[in-house]
């Protein structure tokens, strides 16, 4: 199994495999390749593998924008080993997975379609006694009552999260939204009280200036609420098809790279918690857009992470 931007002998991080260090270093990675919901093109199961290839375009991984790496903070821990073919068999076999790793490390979980979102909420929820805050990116709300029929599936898992009280409702911010759906579905987490940005209210708004009546909005809710601990699901589909091709359920008139790059290097000071990247979908791809889009979002987000850590750890300077 290849680990994160670690593909041969001569790959540019060269992060190892969990198994091979004498403890856990303080960031990993685990795929979860399952693609058994995904309602219109299947192959998201394929998508750690090709993320993690796409990896090995991160020159030296130093971030231009944080000034780090995550190559000496970070192991990946492979797919884990889950049915492919039940949902259920799915859900039933992940805590035992997941719960040492979430214990243990902060965790980025390369997916797989969006149903295994749900699971790792559950598992957070346990772990942390108390719901979490979540930012959403997505083409679609994922707040429908059923599954085509089933009861739970890739589509249903925000209004399943919120049913089980594993997130606070006012904190659960949802970004790009813009598929077709019912009005009940899409105004859901507005009538739970989150929030919304769909992909029409960012249109022509882009770098710090641009979106920050976005971050602004944000941070005042999280702060109002007194920063819960904070999750970040990122379907690569709320991305417009030009930049994101490689997924099932291609919507146009999306974000760009740069619009979801803005917002997660801009709130690198919050309490995130853990990641998940989900719905890319390789069989669909071209010249590798949609896995390099999500393994700079991956870089990012764990290059965010460390930044903080070390600004927090730097003794506050005295005053003058």
């Amino acid at each position: 199994m290849t680990s994160f931007a670690y593909l041969s002998d001569n790959a540019f991080l060269r992060v190892p495999r969990a198994s091979a260090l004498p403890g856990p270093r303080p960031y990993g990675i685990a795929g979860i390749a399952w693609d058994g919901s995904t309602t219109n093109r299947p192959g998201a199961r394929l998508g750690p593998r090709a993320i993690r290839e796409a990896s090995a375009m991160l020159c030296e991984g130093i971030h231009p924008h944080f000034d780090v790496s995550p190559a000496e903070h970070l192991a990946d821990h492979g797919d884990l080993p889950l049915p492919n073919t039940s949902l259920e068999g799915m859900r039933a076999a992940l805590p035992a997975l997941v719960d040492p790793l979430i214990r243990q490390q902060h965790m980025v979980w390369l997916g797989g379609d969006h149903s295994i979102t749900l699971p790792l909420l559950r598992r957070y929820r346990v772990h942390l006694g108390r719901p979490l805050a979540v930012i959403h990116f997505d083409a679609h709300c994922d707040t429908w009552t059923d599954h085509f029929g089933e009861p739970s599936g890739h589509g249903t898992w925000v209004y399943e999260a919120m049913q089980e009280g594993l997130v606070v409702d006012a904190c659960f911010t949802q970004i790009g939204i813009r598929s077709p759906g019912v009005r009940e579905a899409r105004d859901f987490v507005k009538t739970r009280g989150g929030l919304v940005f769909t992909a029409r209210d960012l249109r022509g708004r882009d770098g710090a200036e641009g979106l920050a009546p976005v971050l602004r909005a944000l941070r005042e809710r999280l702060a109002a609420h007194g920063h819960p601990p904070l999750y970040l699901s990122l379907d690569i589909d709320c991305l417009d098809p030009a930049f994101a091709p490689g997924t099932g359920t291609p919507e146009p008139g999306g974000l760009a790279s740069s619009q979801v790059l803005t917002v997660i290097e801009e709130l690198a000071g919050l309490p995130f918690v853990g990641m998940d990247m989900v719905e890319v979908a390789p069989p669909y791809d071209h010249a590798e857009l949609t896995s390099q889009a999500a393994a700079h979002f991956v870089w990012t987000y764990l290059c965010g992470r460390i930044a903080r850590a070390g600004a927090l750890s730097r003794p506050a300077a005295s005053a003058a």
